[in-house]
């Protein structure tokens, strides 16, 4: 994390591809915020039910924390902790844009809120409300995974149905962990385009 002297309320956002550790520095500030004895409140998606289920933040090492399960920015909202200091939201990129102005109004009011997501799709493109939340934040972290083909700081998440890339006009979002997905650097990255017949790289 950026070294900062931050007072008040702030947004940090911790960003990336998959399998580069985001799930693991959110869950590592939230323990170091409650061993500081900050009350910490942790939210995620709900379309995320991998390892740990849908009450808690699991990484892909199986820690895991609890949580509660969200369908969109007004249920986070509306269930904020008045006594919390500190908002967790895990799987940021799922959330509408919604998030941005609740992330907004809770550093207003004297909340540190940490939000964890892939910033990217697998086609390489900005992922939900991401762009926004990384333009907010006054602390940005951006991870990088190792790429599965060459070794190299991987920036793109892989999509692959049957073991091959998938194609530009499948769904958006599709939850899986490493059988359906590889981090990948930009060289490596495949996307398949249906109607060229051919794999074009992003």
């Amino acid at each position: 994390m950026t070294t900062l002297q931050l007072t008040g309320g702030w947004i940090e956002v911790v960003a990336g591809v998959m399998f580069s550790g985001k799930t693991e520095e959110l869950m590592r500030r939230v323990r170091r915020a409650m061993i500081a004895r900050k009350r910490v409140q942790v939210f995620k998606s709900h379309l995320d039910d991998r390892y740990a289920g849908l009450f808690a933040v699991s990484s892909h090492d199986g820690r895991s924390v609890d949580a509660i399960p969200v369908d969109s920015s007004s249920q986070i909202a509306a269930r904020i902790d008045p006594m919390a200091h500190v908002i967790a939201i895990d799987e940021a990129q799922f959330l509408d844009e919604g998030i941005c102005e609740v992330a907004t109004s809770l550093a207003n009011r004297g909340r540190r809120v940490i939000l964890a997501g892939t910033d990217t799709d697998f086609r390489g493109e900005p992922f939900g409300p991401m762009p926004r939340l990384l333009a907010i934040a006054e602390v940005v972290d951006k991870l990088h995974a190792i790429c599965v083909l060459c070794g190299a700081p991987a920036c793109r998440n892989q999509r692959l149905i049957h073991g091959e890339p998938a194609s530009w006009d499948s769904p958006v979002i599709m939850v899986g962990a490493s059988d359906s997905y590889e981090a990948r650097c930009r060289a490596c990255h495949v996307v398949r385009r249906r109607d060229e017949g051919q794999q074009a790289l992003f």
